[in-house]
């Protein structure tokens, strides 16, 4: 059962959550970079680490799983959220050039049909980045973090899920490398930078980007021979005089 909204916005409302934000975000944006003129789907509870996207993007939209339930989002602004079916997204085919998927697989009843959902509303050559957690951080058995609940991956298994979907993953990295607890809140950016370099097998969090490649097929030309009765293709003239003179 996954997680509800409810919980989820009081976690990133705390010091904690506010960290896991940071760090989080700035991975995406430093994939992404400008976002400028490029539609944005928000999968799962994603919502926290579009903010720098949001802006410049010409649509931002989230989706929130209807077994989390959703939230009004951006606060204060025109509503862009929706509640949906993770398996069955209320979008057509090819309409966003970005996907940003956090908290989205980990508790998910079937992680690869929504990968494949993301793969059908993502347009040629549009990008995705899923978020989940590190089988082996500490992240994955803390339970008063998101990241704590649901099924943890490994870099290999999130590469093959991804690949099973018809992307292409074309890059990862691994951030959340302070402990999860709130007194860590205050030291993340020093356990981000520290951790990177001493421990990264024991981030908190994988980030996975894939790209969504179209290939333009070009028919194959197959001989057929066919059989044609006696009689029906009379011999040349030429081969009626060769015959003639044997």
């Amino acid at each position: 059962m996954r997680l509800g909204v409810l919980t989820l916005r009081e976690f990133y409302a705390s010091p904690l959550g506010r960290a896991t934000r940071t760090m989080v975000a700035r991975k995406v944006t430093h994939a992404w970079g400008d976002s400028a003129g490029l539609d944005v789907l928000a999968l799962g509870y994603a919502t926290p680490f579009l903010d720098g996207a949001r802006g410049r993007a010409r649509r931002t939209v989230a989706a929130m799983p209807a077994a989390q339930g959703v939230e009004v989002w951006p606060a204060g602004g025109r509503n862009a959220a929706c509640l949906s079916l993770d398996v069955d997204l209320p979008f057509p085919n090819a309409l966003f050039d970005r996907v940003l998927a956090v908290h989205a697989l980990e508790e998910s009843d079937n992680p690869l049909a929504v990968l494949r959902e993301v793969c059908r509303v993502l347009a040629p050559s549009g990008r995705v980045i899923v978020a989940v957690a590190a089988r082996h951080g500490l992240w994955a058995n803390a339970e008063a973090s998101p990241f704590g609940h649901g099924r943890p991956f490994s870099r290999r298994q999130l590469e093959q899920l991804i690949r099973e979907a018809e992307l292409e993953p074309v890059g990862w990295t691994r951030a959340l490398y302070a402990p999860p607890f709130g007194w860590a809140a205050r030291w993340a950016e020093g356990f981000e930078q520290a951790g990177a370099i001493l421990w990264p097998p024991f981030a908190g969090v994988i980030l996975m980007e894939a790209v969504k490649q179209t290939f333009a097929v070009k028919p194959k030309g197959v001989r057929v021979r066919a059989r044609v009765p006696a009689g029906i293709l009379q011999p040349s003239p030429a081969n009626r005089m060769r015959r003639l003179h044997r």
